[in-house]
């Protein structure tokens, strides 16, 4: 799966898109650089019931921004990505 998938199904799951999840993380303080990503996955799966997996991409996001490394640009493997920057403003608004 890639990195965009994984925010892709969490706004399915959610609701929200990653953005506005990011903006829940700020408000909350978790993007704080002292803020462990354990605290941060307890919150979305208490609140959103998202698992390790789609929890440590928001914690990427929320913690580093949304760019990645170019290392799966543009292979064809299941972990390639379009862009090494992700798009956190939901699916519908994708270009």
């Amino acid at each position: 799966m890639s990195f965009q998938a994984y925010l892709d199904a969490i706004e399915d799951k959610t609701g929200l898109t990653p953005r506005q999840l990011l903006t829940i993380a700020q408000e909350r303080g978790y993007d704080a650089p002292d803020v462990k990503a354990g605290v941060i996955l307890e919150w979305l799966k208490a609140d959103y019931d998202l698992g390790r997996g789609h929890g440590m991409a928001l914690v990427h996001v929320i913690k580093k921004g949304p760019g990645i490394s170019d290392k799966h640009v543009g292979t064809s493997g299941s972990h390639s990505d379009e862009s090494d920057e992700l798009w956190l403003d939901g699916k519908a608004s994708k270009p």
